[in-house]
Formats: structure tokens, C-alpha cells, sequence
């Protein structure tokens, strides 16, 4: 039983999210494909979002990765400042709408910031959208936000990662989008935060879901290569670390009536 905690109502039949963090090369891959089906029995999800950008060998994505990703059962890829870094990128983000650049990049670039997804009978909309501070410069991701909820027409839900470095501009995307987006899932620092929590407005929020890869590295890259990094200030190649594969990431409970969000819940599955 669901209970919406603003009205008190027992809610029926509500949609389910599951949403991971950065997926860092064939390591997180290959820990997500392991924990998905355990995952899926348990938090029976509805829709499953997943952060790509670093799934291809740590930095970006390729066609053949992004259709493992889809293989395994996700049904939308967000990415973020690391989506080009992978050239063949640009020739097949345009012909594929599940997979997402963040929407407030240059005009022009290829692919598209959004897609819509139909959802026990609702049309439920996955927005991506990156941060700019400490950041690749970008349009403002808070007026673009106005824009694409202007937009976009025929939605029921919006949900949204929204990949960004600060804390604090991801509190303050929290709260400028709450009340008119269900989620706002932060991500690209790698680090989970225990900071999970329903917005006054019925929003879903955390700073960030974490990473799928690695735990025994920093970030989930190997120790040697970013201490390298650290003591020397030499650039070097990071290479994704294998030990200790984790996948994390939330759950998330929506009420189709309210459209608002009912609880989320942090996971983090050591393999």
C-alpha cells in the first residue's frame, strides 16, 4: 500500500522508476546487467533511465554499447558533458530518441534534450539538462526548463536528470522545478548522496544517484591512473577500475493522479 503523504490517499497502481547513475565502462555495464533482473523483481519498475555518457570504455557512448544498455532493459539513456567524446556519437544520437544530450546545449547540436515514453496509458517525459557551473558552458538549464515545459505538449509526468557539478545548483533546480516536474535526479559526480527526499511541492529529488562501475577505484577509474593525475599534473588516460562493482541509483513512486511523487529510495547493490 502507497500513501500519499500531501492528501493521505491510498494510492492504487502507481508508476514505478528506476534510475541509474553514471554507468562507467564495461565494469558497470556488466555489474548493471548483472543486478537488473534482481532489481527488476524487486522494485518492478514501470520505466528504468540510466545515465551513459561514460559507458563506452569510461568517456562516452557507442551505438553497439547503447544497444547492450537497451538489451539489458533500459528505456531511455541520458548523458551529459562527456556525450561527444566517442565522435561516432553525433551519427546516430539524431536517428535514435531514446538516447538524450542534455537540452540546453548549443542549437544545432545533433540529437534532442527529451523524448516521450508511453507508460501504463500516460505520456511520461524524460528531460536531460546540464548544469554550468564548474561546468562546459551551456545555455541556462532553468530557462530552458520553462521552455521545454511550454513545449512540450500532451505530458502527463516530466522527469529529469539533470547532470551538473554543484550541490547547490542542483538544490536550487530541485526547487525552481518542483511542482512541475515529478523527479529531479542529479548526476556526473559519481558520489551518491544521502540527501533523497520529497519536495514540499511533491517532487522526487537527490543531489546525485552515484555511479555503476567500479567501487574500489576513485570514481569508478583505477586508484594508480588518478593519483598519477593528483601528484604529478600530468594528463593520463583513466581507465575504469573492476573491483568491487556496484550499481546505484533510486527508485521512485509516482501517483498517476497527482503526479507527484510518492517516495524514492536509494540503491546501492554491491555484486
Amino acid at each position: 500500500m502507497t500513501v500519499d503523504r500531501l492528501s493521505g490517499r491510498v494510492i492504487l497502481g502507481c508508476m514505478k522508476v528506476l534510475f541509474f547513475g553514471d554507468i562507467i565502462g564495461k565494469p558497470g555495464r556488466m555489474a548493471l546487467s548483472r543486478a537488473m533482473p534482481g532489481l527488476k523483481a524487486t522494485h518492478r519498475p514501470d520505466i528504468i533511465v540510466a545515465n551513459g555518457e561514460n559507458s563506452a570504455a569510461g568517456f562516452g557512448i557507442t551505438e553497439p554499447v547503447m544497444k547492450e544498455l537497451f538489451q539489458m532493459g533500459v528505456d531511455v539513456i541520458t548523458t551529459g558533458n562527456h556525450v561527444w567524446d566517442k565522435k561516432e556519437t553525433e551519427t546516430f544520437i539524431a536517428r535514435e530518441k531514446r538516447l538524450l544530450r542534455p537540452a540546453n546545449f548549443s542549437p544545432g547540436a545533433p540529437g534532442q534534450g527529451w523524448v516521450i515514453r508511453t507508460v501504463k496509458n500516460m505520456n511520461v517525459a524524460v528531460i536531460n539538462l546540464q548544469g554550468r557551473v564548474m561546468m562546459p558552458p551551456s545555455d541556462c538549464p532553468f530557462r530552458t526548463l520553462d521552455r521545454l515545459l511550454e513545449e512540450i505538449r500532451g505530458v502527463d509526468i516530466f522527469l529529469m536528470d539533470f547532470h551538473a557539478e554543484a550541490t547547490s545548483e542542483k538544490e536550487a533546480m530541485g526547487r525552481y522545478a518542483d511542482g512541475r516536474v515529478a523527479a529531479i535526479i542529479g548526476t556526473h559526480t559519481h558520489v551518491q548522496t544521502a540527501d533523497e527526499r520529497i519536495l514540499p511541492k511533491g517532487a522526487a529529488f537527490i543531489s546525485d544517484a552515484g555511479f555503476c562501475g567500479g567501487h574500489g577505484g576513485v570514481i569508478g577509474n583505477r586508484v594508480d591512473e588518478v593519483l598519477e593525475r593528483f601528484l604529478l599534473g600530468l594528463p593520463h588516460k583513466l581507465e575504469p577500475e573492476k573491483s568491487d562493482p556496484v550499481v546505484m541509483g533510486v527508485s521512485i513512486e509516482i501517483s498517476p493522479e497527482t503526479r507527484r511523487a510518492l517516495s524514492i529510495e536509494r540503491i546501492k547493490v554491491h555484486l
